[in-house]
């Protein structure tokens, strides 16, 4: 699963420059080095004692300012394209390196030219993993390729004719998206100066010629269905990969075909809690706490609730947002037992042993989720058309904490566009 959400990151940022070369012949590539430092926070107990983060990452855009489609005039030209690096996270012999590619989208901040907001999201692949034996103090990661996020403000300090100096400021996260335990995953806080170089040749070129349109303000309402097919981890005794399976829709409104509101909902059943209950693991043996699963394996081991669904579409790409409310999800009071009680919970638990406290940080993560994700539609959204199919992978989450991954295909139905 995780090698296959780096091809589709790569695949979705190839064919976005394709798409933009295709349709925008006055765009002009820009190359931005950047070099980062940084603190590598503590993941676990005994952590690796860490130096400085140091990271070198190249970033290839393409400003919109230009750009006729509407989703770039309605977002004020910004700049998207893909990043590529390596991280030295401070610890060779524990941490090791990480290579990174990640789409990224940037747009201006507080009105003013100078100030920028990137947000980029993709993969990354370790030389250095956890190891019982070799490298046990690195609970951090525990798989060769993790998700990769990172967002920062950027301050342009100086600029020169072909040259842009920017100073900034942000957060980094990488973790594996609960396919594989341990999972404290890497979170960094990072200082950066880049330099933003301008291809001089075609830097005339990237002033207005007069021919982008003047779009009105339109909305239309649609429905969308997509399936999914997920996989994650339950606990360190049962760590091998199993698939959820998630079926959804949603009804909602595309305002001037760049932004998308919906509400829906979603059904998902875990594999691995059904086996659970259905191999009478330790927790749901007669007499145990949750011997009453076992009267309905296959409904204690769904979830279903209601969602809030944003998406900022750039003509082909879709920038995913969903934050829902769980209805029903009962088994994940027994994975949280299991999870949050005493370290290395054995696969036959003793009466003794201590499980996790469902407090109000239960609560809230049993109730609330969250999905974060990138789609690639077949059509471009620009020309809102009136059937869509896309294909999207995403981070599903208990209130940020990582629940499992998921690369899904979606159908999207337009009804009849209006003016506002």
């Amino acid at each position: 699963m995780k090698k296959q959400l780096t091809i589709f990151f790569l695949f979705v940022s190839f064919l976005s420059f394709a798409q933009s070369e295709r349709e925008w012949k006055k765009s002009a590539l820009t190359f931005t080095p950047e070099i980062l430092l940084g603190k590598t926070m503590e993941a676990n107990g005994g952590f690796p004692e860490t130096k400085l983060q140091k990271q070198l990452l190249f970033n290839i855009g393409r400003y919109h300012t230009n750009n006729p489609q509407e989703w770039a005039q309605r977002l004020k030209g910004p700049k998207t394209g893909l990043t590529i690096g390596v991280t030295d996270f401070g610890s060779l012999d524990s941490l090791g390196l990480g290579i990174t590619a990640m789409p990224f989208i940037e747009f201006q901040a507080f009105g003013s030219h100078r100030w920028k907001v990137l947000s980029g999201l993709g993969a990354s692949y370790f030389t250095k993993k956890y190891d019982e034996i070799s490298n046990p103090r690195n609970q951090a990661v525990t798989t060769d390729v993790t998700w990769a996020f990172r967002t920062y403000l950027y301050y342009q300090f100086l600029s020169t004719k072909n040259i842009d100096w920017r100073a900034g400021l942000g957060y980094s996260h990488h973790s594996n998206g609960h396919t594989h335990l341990l999972n404290q995953g890497y979170n960094s806080f990072l200082v950066s100066v880049s330099a933003d170089i301008k291809n001089p040749l075609k830097r005339a070129e990237i002033v207005s010629d007069g021919t982008i349109p003047q779009y009105k303000r339109t909305v239309y309402d649609y429905y969308a269905i997509r399936g999914g097919l997920g996989q994650n981890v339950f606990a360190l005794a049962f760590n091998d990969r199993k698939n959820v399976y998630t079926i959804a829709g949603e009804y909602g409104r595309v305002y001037n075909n760049t932004f998308k509101v919906g509400l829906g909902f979603y059904y998902r059943f875990y594999q691995h809690y059904y086996d659970y209950i259905k191999r009478n693991e330790s927790l749901v043996q007669d007499e145990r706490e949750f011997d009453y699963f076992k009267e309905n394996p296959w409904s204690n081991a769904t979830n279903f609730g209601v969602s809030l669904h944003g998406e900022v579409f750039l003509n082909h790409v879709g920038i995913d947002l969903q934050v829902g409310y769980n209805f029903h999800k009962p088994a994940y009071k027994m994975e949280w037992r299991i999870n949050e009680g005493w370290d290395n919970t054995p696969k036959d638990i003793p009466d003794y042993w201590m499980l996790g406290e469902l407090d109000s940080s239960y609560k809230k993560k049993n109730r609330i989720s969250t999905r974060l994700g990138i789609k690639y539609y077949l059509i471009g959204m620009e020309n809102a058309p009136k059937n869509n199919i896309y294909l999207g992978a995403n981070l599903n989450s208990n209130l940020g904490q990582a629940d499992f991954t998921e690369l899904s295909i979606g159908y999207v139905h337009r009804f009849k566009k209006r003016d506002r």
